[in-house]
């Protein structure tokens, strides 16, 4: 079979080279020059893990290749993925769906024979209608069948979601759209991954009501989180009494700083937006935006609570700046929120992320980027953890404490142990967790 994905950010490119291992020849299409001359000098433009070994084999395959020429793409493709960005729209929590309109023109004016049309991108409800009107308009002869295939990608275990997936829902009820998407999923057939087939508005819509509970459910320990410190209660042990019951589930269910990243922020936003339009407003949606919003910003306050009151002149050693680890990905990172406010407080922050300092530097400015974790912590006043990457869980606290200037650890993931931080030394405060 023959695939073209069109976008090779995260979602298009994490695609094409999985699609590429199933032995399906895929050609990715990005219109910037500069990705695709990366992508065909082997570097990745996205920190994933495996990414680039993946890349690599197909590539010296011959399944795997990469072009600006959408043209030449999907002239022969059995399928096309639409796999471009859905950014919030400026002026409002809507989806921009200005790209994934523009790839709808260019593939009409392109394609030929029976072509699957793939809406891969996170899109509201009817937007696989109104493609499939573009494409119409554009090319009244096409013979084609648009279908929704939205992805379940976690930033950092992407590889393992795609060819281990816990479903793949395809959102078509045309048995020959059906066929070709039955084939390009046939490996994962063969390992009874469920694949669910349903109407495509319903598809669109499983996307989003799946991001939406998982930022609710994050949303709800944070809130019980501030409860368990009102009341002296422990949100781990809530966390794991309430997570064993198997209606609920442990996943998702640590206390932290809010939700960030490329997903919850956009379409918990977006699907408020799309149920106030057609006058069914989701009223728990917009209460978890709400609060998520406000909880990040009110994150600094705790690390300046943790310097008596005020870190004016003072130095906040920061580490992790991305919105969770195994990723280089700053959107919406609780980062953004957090250091802005320390410095309009008065602090000098030095950071350090293992992977996400190239792209937090554009959107951080005055932060002082060190080359490791230690090097954060000379002469600071205070040591606070954002993102949890497994390079800062066992910490040298004996080093630690001979850099800082009073040993005081704000730790916002609660990846360490209040007691044992408390009998090493250290002034430690945490997320929900009583003081012992």
């Amino acid at each position: 079979m023959r695939v073209a994905m069109i976008g090779t950010g995260y979602v298009g490119l994490v695609s094409g080279a999985c699609f590429s291992e199933f032995g399906v020849n895929v050609v990715c299409v990005d219109k910037d020059q500069k990705k695709i001359d990366m992508l065909e000098d082997g570097v990745m433009p996205i920190y994933e893990p495996g990414l680039d070994d993946l890349v690599e084999t197909n590539v010296k395959a011959g399944r795997l290749t990469f072009t600006t020429e959408l043209s030449d793409a999907v002239k022969g493709a059995d399928a096309v993925f639409i796999a471009v960005g859905t950014p919030t729209r400026r002026g409002g929590g809507h989806a921009d769906l200005s790209y994934v309109y523009a790839a709808a023109k260019e593939i009409a004016e392109n394609m030929d024979g029976y072509t699957v049309v793939v809406t891969k991108s996170t899109v509201p409800v009817g937007t696989g209608d109104e493609v499939e009107k573009i494409i119409r308009e554009t090319r009244p002869d096409a013979d084609f069948d648009v279908v929704s295939n939205p992805e379940f990608l976690r930033e950092g275990s992407a590889i393992a979601d795609f060819t281990h997936p816990d479903r793949v829902v395809i959102g078509t009820e045309v048995e020959r759209a059906q066929e070709v998407m039955r084939e390009l999923y046939r490996p994962l057939s063969l390992i009874e991954a469920p694949i669910l087939f349903t109407s495509r508005t319903s598809s669109e819509l499983i996307k989003y009501a799946a991001n939406t509970f998982l930022a609710t459910k994050i949303t709800f320990i944070n809130e019980v989180a501030d409860l368990c410190e009102k009341v002296g209660a422990d949100v781990h042990h809530v966390a794991k009494g309430i997570g064993l019951d198997g209606r609920i589930g442990k996943k998702f269910l640590h206390a932290g700083p809010g939700y960030g990243g490329s997903c919850f922020p956009k379409d918990t936003l977006a699907l408020v937006h799309t149920a106030q339009d057609v006058g069914s407003p989701l009223r728990i949606v917009e209460a978890v935006v709400d609060i998520n919003d406000k909880r990040k910003k009110a994150m600094a306050n705790r690390i300046i609570e943790a310097c008596g009151g005020s870190v004016e002149g003072k130095i906040v050693a920061v580490l992790g700046v991305t919105f969770k680890p195994n990723t280089d990905d700053m959107r919406d990172a609780p980062s953004l929120d957090i250091i802005p406010a320390l410095q309009d407080a008065g602090a000098t922050v030095r950071a350090f992320d293992p992977e996400g300092m190239e792209e937090a530097k554009p959107m951080l400015g005055g932060v002082e980027w060190c080359d490791d974790a230690y090097g954060t912590m000379d002469g600071a006043d205070v040591l606070t953890i954002i993102t949890e990457w497994n390079a800062f869980r066992s910490l040298d606290f004996d080093r630690v404490k001979s850099l800082l200037k009073t040993p005081t650890l704000v730790d916002l993931r609660n990846i360490y142990e209040p007691h044992e931080m408390i009998e090493a030394g250290f002034t430690y405060s945490c997320i929900g967790r009583p003081e012992q």
